[in-house]
């Protein structure tokens, strides 16, 4: 089981999770958004559909129905209805378990100290769970760098 922390220093997460979530689906995975409260996910959905002037992410919600068909799921719970490959954490969400997804993504942000918290503790319950685990950090110039 694979784990990548992202940390957000230079970005918002509307505009870094839109990219991650397109390389996934260009792999042909299928994946889950669990954010960490209504509000946000409400947010979220839609950066999803405006987040570029010619391009949007098909995705759904519980309140939009047929969960199983969507390529990109955004809920509040540990819910997979649509299969996906992928469970994206963000905004406090947190995996109980290492279970029901070949990759956990956490993306934090790096200015939010009750974010940086919930992440340094995902990451300890990921190595213990076994997980190879993946630390990146954005750059001032806004670019990944592998940092462990």
């Amino acid at each position: 089981m694979d784990v990548f922390f992202y940390h957000l220093e230079q970005q918002t997460l509307e505009r870094v999770l839109p990219s991650l979530l397109d390389k996934t689906l260009a792999r042909g995975w299928r994946a889950v958004v669990q954010v960490g409260n209504e509000e946000r996910l409400e947010a979220l959905d839609q950066a999803l559909w405006t987040y570029a002037d010619d391009s949007f992410l098909p995705h759904g919600t519980a309140r939009i129905g047929h969960a199983s068909e969507q390529p990109v799921y955004l809920t509040l719970t540990d819910e997979t209805p649509n299969g996906a490959g992928v469970r994206f954490l963000v905004d406090g969400a947190e995996a109980r378990e290492f279970k029901g997804a070949e990759r956990f993504v956490y993306v934090f942000d790096g200015h939010d100290p009750d974010a940086v918290a919930i992440a340094r503790a995902q990451w300890k319950a990921a190595k213990a769970a076994g997980c190879t685990v993946t630390y990146w950090q954005q750059s001032e110039t806004g670019r990944w760098e592998q940092k462990a």
